[in-house]
Parts: C-alpha cells; structure tokens; sequence
C-alpha cells in the first residue's frame, strides 16, 4: 500500500511529535508499504522518512523545485519525483497514494488535509485521512470540523473521510 504522511517540516517542536513519525514509520516500513511524502530533510518529515528506510520499507518524495534547488532534499527518499510547485506536490501525492495520515503539522499540512478532504467531498476519489491527534494536537481541528458539520458546512459526515486517532 503506498502511505502518504503530511506533516511539519520544523525541527523545534514537541520530542512526543517526532516520536509519533518515528513509530508511524517504523511501521509503514516494517509493514512492506511505501511512504509517499514530501521528502524534505527536516521535522517530522525527515523523521518519518528515516523511521520507513530504516525499517526497511520504500519512500518516495514528491519534491518541488524550490526544495531541490535550495538542498532541502532528504537522503532516505528513495524515489524522488520532482514537480514544479505546492500545487503539484498535491495533486501527485493524491495519485500515487492510498491513503493519508496526517502527524502534527502547519499551514502546509492543514492545506494537504483539506485539498484531499475537499476532493473526496466531491468524489474525486474515497481515500481515508487518518489524523494522528498526538497530545491533542488537532482538537481544535476537530471542533471546527464538527461546527461545520452542525452548521451544515459539509457533505454528509465528515467521519466518512476523516478518521481521527488519538496518540
């Protein structure tokens, strides 16, 4: 199965963060599936990335130019596919992946988050985002998903897409 993580690409963040990327790739890789990522050398990603190669498992970075040219490109990515910008990253993560975990992450992630949530809303296609909710980290996430549910804001129930898992 190819396993797409969004995450922070931040080094000074919470250790129980890095923890959580670790142990979500330890078992990507020990599971025999591939990390379909953003392939950046630092944060979580970096950590993930590591966790999955270590293991012995496969990643592939989907890695803008903007990245490679400024040598963001981390040394576990075993295949990279570069493209041109964000928007891009995107839309080959959606294609190449089966499903999406989501780790503590910013602006970048919660983009991630909604362009698959939005694309499956409107049934580009059925793909789970599994949100790893470490220490709490995505309840506020999680209320303004549920006042848009109750304000009628979303198609059907957001939980059809959107799985949260408490770490």
């Amino acid at each position: 199965m190819n396993i797409a993580v969004f995450c922070s690409a931040n080094n000074d963040i919470d250790p129980d963060y890095f923890r959580a990327a670790e142990e979500l790739g330890r078992w990507i890789g020990e599971n025999g599936h591939v990390l379909v990522y953003g392939g950046g050398n630092s944060g979580l990603m970096e950590c993930v990335g590591k966790a999955v190669h270590e293991a012995g498992g496969r990643t592939i970075g989907v890695v803008p130019r903007i990245m490679e040219e400024g040598r963001r490109v981390s040394g576990y990515v075993d295949v990279e596919i570069p493209c041109e910008d964000l928007n891009d990253r995107k839309a080959i993560m959606m294609e190449r992946a089966d499903v999406f975990h989501a780790l503590p992450g910013g602006v970048g992630t919660l983009d991630e988050i909604f362009t698959v949530a939005a694309s499956a809303s409107i049934g580009y296609h059925r793909k789970k985002i599994i949100l790893h909710n470490v220490k709490g980290f995505w309840n506020s996430l999680v209320d303004l998903l549920d006042d848009l549910q109750r304000h009628g804001m979303t198609r059907g129930d957001y939980h059809d897409s959107i799985e949260i898992k408490d770490a």
